[in-house]
């Protein structure tokens, strides 16, 4: 079981992210990853104290939010899993 936990943590080749078993979701397991998501975090943080209050502010939200996925989607090979062992 141990084996196979470490070896679900292991990003494919050129990925950054691993897929969640269950669902739909990434884990950042390369340092590129983590640095997307601190970055990600960073940008989020910035539009929230510099963006006024409203619509904006919320457009700003969607498209980081939007970018973020983009990019994790490229760089996970992202799809709904059901947890099966064939799914990974």
């Amino acid at each position: 079981m141990l084996d196979e936990v470490k070896a679900h943590f292991r990003a494919r080749e050129g990925y950054w992210f691993v897929p969640k078993w269950f669902g739909f979701g990434a884990t950042p397991v390369t340092w590129q990853g983590w640095a997307v998501m601190l970055g990600f975090l960073a940008a989020l943080v910035a539009t929230t104290r510099l963006m006024p209050v409203g619509v904006p502010r919320i457009v700003a939200y969607v498209a980081l939010i939007a970018a973020f996925g983009v990019v994790a989607a490229n760089k996970t090979g992202l799809r709904w899993r059901w947890g099966n062992r064939e799914d990974r």
